[in-house]
Formats: C-alpha cells, structure tokens, sequence
C-alpha cells in the first residue's frame, strides 16, 4: 500500500519517516509523495581521459569522476546526452517496515531529463541523502539549479518489518551516504 499525504504527514509529524532539513509541506508533498531538491554536489565522467568503464576493477570509478560543488543556489549544466551523479539536499531515513521509491517529475521528464536509471527503489532501513542518476535524453542542455525540486518519494507499507534493514546489513555499500559516492560494484563477490 501507497502512503496518502496524510499517512507522509503523519509518518513525518511522528519522526517514522525523517527528513532533514524539514521539508516545506505547502511545496513539498504530494498526493502520495513528497518531493526532494537538488543538493549542490555532483559526480561527472571524465569521458575524455579513459575509454571505457571497467566496473570489476577496484577503486577505478573513483579515478575516471570527478566531483563538482556549486555553490547554494548555484546552477549545474547538463549537456545533451550527459549522464551525470548528484544528491538530494534531504537526507532521508526510511523505518523496517516501509519501503521508499525515487520517481522523476513529469515538468523535468518532459524536458529530456531522467533522474534514475536503475535505482529507484529504497530499501527499509535506508539512511542517507539518496543519489540521482541524472540523464539528459533532450537535444539541448539543462540549467539546474541548487535547491529545485528534483525528484519525488514515495513511500509503501512491507506486509512485514524487514528482517534485514539496509542501515544494518554488513556490506550495504552505500550506507549513511551524504554525497554522491561513485559505484562500489567491484566490492561485490
């Protein structure tokens, strides 16, 4: 089951749901969502310098990014075609017995811009700001601006408490994450 806006209010009035900063409800929440700004830290490919990806080697995606800070209320340029990590300004902090889904805006997406390609789902028990996986499909490029409303959260109900939470389990690679922190697919066995 889908949290209402009143079950979001609720689950944020009784500290079940945390977001911080406290987010401006008038603006914020949804129907059945609440939406979370663009924070100021991104993570870009240094295409230029290598000529491919090699996931399995460790520490290597560390070396082909680089992170870019804009200042608060800043602006960040996507190029068409550019696929690009950033961070939501909101910490999130999901209980055992919910689960939260990331989803673009439909005014962004009819701009060309995606903001995940594959991790939209948050498992109970997550901690931390989330990461965007932000691309520009359109043919032109995209100001976006520190602080706008990026994405939006949703939340569901689990048919029980998770037995495992993420912000417990031993090789959570991207717990209690604050930046946009490169892919740690080489830690998997």
């Amino acid at each position: 089951m889908v949290l209402s806006d009143q079950d979001i209010k609720k689950a944020l009035d009784s500290k079940r749901i945390l977001i911080k900063p406290k987010p401006d409800l008038d603006k914020q929440l949804g129907s059945c969502s609440i939406d979370l700004r663009l924070g100021d830290t991104f993570r870009v490919f240094d295409h230029s310098r290598h000529a491919y990806i090699d996931p399995a080697q460790k520490d290597y995606s560390n070396e082909i990014t680089k992170v870019i800070k804009v200042p608060k209320d800043g602006s960040f340029i996507m190029q068409p075609g550019e696929f690009v990590l950033a961070v939501t300004l909101e910490s999130v902090k999901i209980p055992s017995d919910l689960m939260g889904r990331l989803e673009g805006r439909s005014s962004l997406g009819r701009l060309g811009l995606v903001v995940h390609s594959t991790a939209s789902i948050f498992d109970p028990g997550w901690d931390g700001n989330p990461v965007l996986e932000l691309g520009n499909l359109g043919r032109m490029a995209l100001k976006l601006t520190v602080g706008m409303r990026i994405c939006a959260m949703t939340f569901e109900e689990l048919s029980s408490k998770s037995i495992n939470p993420y912000s417990k389990k031993r090789y959570a690679k991207y717990r209690f994450q604050k930046g946009p922190e490169e892919s740690r697919i080489h830690e998997e066995k």
